[in-house]
């Protein structure tokens, strides 16, 4: 586990770094439910084990979630938001949810000091205006609380942003580290290479405490 200081604001971005192959609406990419998950047990088991070392409980908001999260125990209150309402309505751990397209519109529809914590399972490598996100997650989450960012090497590839795709593993780090510095309302962010199953999905985590 090691602090990142990355110097990053939305000036140090290449000018087609967020653009992706597939540019078409997010809202039809994701109209029809996909019950699967996106990484394999072990990586699911390293996530639910770090929301635990974290103590990632009470009033929480899951970002660009989908039929299942990966708590070990069900969190309080738990808030789910993605892009599909069939996938949102059948996740068990979810006490409410909502539909909202964080690359058309990033600021969430909450209001300030919502939540004790935030996470993004296998999903921050789909933003668009990353940036921004972040720094409302920033205003939703309560000081003192985390932003949990995981993330692993699967993806859907055409919506995935050019910058992340043409990234290595441990760049992928320093890019998540880059987004929580230039939303600024954070301290250090950390990262770590969560342990998984030998030959499986890898897993990687940078998480940051909101100031």
């Amino acid at each position: 586990m090691s602090a990142v200081h990355p110097g990053s604001d939305d000036a140090d971005y290449p000018p087609a770094f967020f653009s992706r192959g597939d540019e078409t609406s997010d809202a039809e990419f994701y109209a029809h439910p996909r019950f699967v998950t996106h990484i394999d047990d072990g990586a699911i088991d390293a996530v639910g084990a770090l929301y635990e070392e974290l103590a990632v409980r009470g009033a929480v908001l899951d970002l660009m979630s989908s039929w299942v999260s990966h708590f070990r125990d069900r969190p309080e209150a738990l808030t789910v938001l993605g892009m599909n309402s069939d996938e949102l309505a059948a996740n068990r751990q979810a006490r409410s949810w909502v539909v909202h397209d964080l690359n058309v519109d990033p600021g969430l529809p909450f209001g300030d000091d919502a939540f004790d914590h935030a996470t993004c399972c296998v999903s921050v490598d789909y933003l668009t205006r990353p940036v921004a996100v972040f720094r409302d997650v920033a205003r939703v989450v309560r000081p003192g609380g985390l932003f949990v960012c995981t993330f692993s090497n699967r993806l859907f590839p055409t919506k995935a942003i050019r910058g992340w795709l043409y990234a290595q593993s441990q760049a992928h780090v320093q890019i998540v580290a880059g987004y929580f510095a230039a939303a600024g309302g954070y301290d250090s962010a950390v990262a770590r290479t969560c342990a998984t199953s030998p030959g499986g999905d890898p897993l990687y985590a940078v998480w940051a405490t909101v100031a």
